[in-house]
């Protein structure tokens, strides 16, 4: 089979990585698949064998791509419409697979052309609109309300991501049996383009880390809905009752480092938080793999995290909020979960670390979870339902 996958994001970089389509894509080709990227021109190549990534223009002077709707974005998706427009009349392909908002111009293109086309949906573009507060327009609300429903119901296959968003769609489509929920659940390491990575697997891990010191660790995005202020407020409790503690915060801009280094200062805490900044993927999983505690403070969405996966699977205790983010996957059974509160956060990290037998049983569960339900090979038998159904 011959496909044009579609990434409107900057593939494959540090900010708003897209892990998810390169897995999508990654298990694809293991299938035999034949494939032609189209992405932005932020970011880096990747091998996969039998993908040939394609980029629009990278226009640096116009800045980094940010995550969520925004004018830039706008600019560049024009651009990915005119390439995916030649590539269509260029080649000949069994589908395409649109990841995000992508799907809208698949869908105006899809009745000249012919294909088949898959909607990787990872969230509901008008809810995008709302969240980031791009826009207070009802009327271009309703617009992307419509065209995302047309969507869904004329791709020939839906995948989504997590409960909440296939229980969304499984209320829009009529034949249910074209909907597949993937969970953005596997995580190999990323192999970049030769010279892209050398040096970087060391080039970051240290340093300033006492001997003994028990980590807990985040990793991810430090946008306002994560909770980074819930877990740095928490710490200080922490701190306060375990000398041998260290909070590793591995992600973020140069801004969100700036305010959430001032809260730390501002409990007391500076000399025993350490903000990496955003870090290439080897690096940031050699912090994980040293964590006592893992840690998951988000505080709102629907969505389940990327991270959670890759937590469950690690073999080291894990305390997330209670938000329903993360029991899509997690219940008590598995992680120590608790209210988005810091006295609360304090509570589940102090327990995670104080008792080894209550830890130890939770990732026992979680890592059975996760060889049931969320493991590669799971991962790859949904993928080769769906190409089953394109053929």
């Amino acid at each position: 089979m011959n496909a044009l996958v579609i990434s409107p994001q900057p593939f494959f970089s540090p900010r708003g990585t897209p892990f998810s389509i390169y897995y999508r894509t990654l298990v694809m080709s293991e299938l035999g698949v034949k494939i032609d990227f189209l992405t932005y021109g932020e970011g880096q190549d990747v091998n996969i064998p039998g993908v040939n990534i394609i980029r629009i223009p990278r226009f640096k002077s116009f800045g980094n791509v940010k995550i969520g709707p925004s004018p830039l974005k706008l600019f560049l998706d024009f651009f990915i419409f005119l390439k995916m427009f030649g590539l269509l009349i260029r080649n000949k392909y069994d589908f395409v697979h649109a990841h995000e908002e992508s799907v809208f111009f698949a869908y105006l293109l899809k009745p000249f052309f012919k294909f088949k086309l898959i909607y990787d949906m990872h969230s509901s573009l008008p809810q995008q609109l709302a969240n980031f507060n791009f826009s207070e327009s009802k009327l271009l609300f309703r617009i992307f309300k419509g065209l995302e429903d047309g969507c869904l119901k004329k791709a020939a296959a839906v995948i989504t991501i997590c409960p909440d968003l296939y229980n969304y769609v499984n209320n829009i489509i009529i034949d249910k049996s074209k909907h597949f929920l993937i969970e953005n659940s596997i995580f190999d390491p990323v192999n970049l383009k030769s010279g892209q990575n050398k040096g970087k697997e060391t080039e970051h891990f240290n340093p300033q880390i006492p001997s003994g010191a028990k980590l807990i660790v985040y990793a991810g995005t430090l946008e306002k809905y994560q909770g980074i202020d819930i877990l740095v407020a928490s710490f200080k409790e922490v701190a306060a009752k375990k000398n041998n503690v260290m909070l590793i915060i591995v992600g973020g801009t140069k801004d969100q480092i700036e305010y959430y280094s001032k809260l730390a200062a501002e409990k007391g805490i500076s000399e025993k938080v350490i903000f990496t900044g955003r870090l290439p993927q080897q690096i940031t999983k050699k912090y994980i793999s040293s964590a006592a505690v893992l840690v998951s403070p988000r505080s709102d969405g629907t969505n389940t995290p990327l991270k959670i996966y890759e937590q469950i699977a690690s073999g080291i205790p894990l305390v997330a909020t209670n938000i329903y983010s993360h029991t899509q996957v997690l219940n008590d059974e598995v992680a120590f979960l608790v209210d988005p509160e810091p006295s609360k956060m304090a509570d589940g990290l102090l327990a995670s670390l104080n008792s080894e037998e209550m830890s130890m049983q939770k990732v026992r569960n979680a890592l059975k979870l996760y060889e049931e339900k969320y493991s590669r090979n799971i991962y790859k038998e949904k993928v080769k339902h769906l190409l089953e159904l394109l053929n």
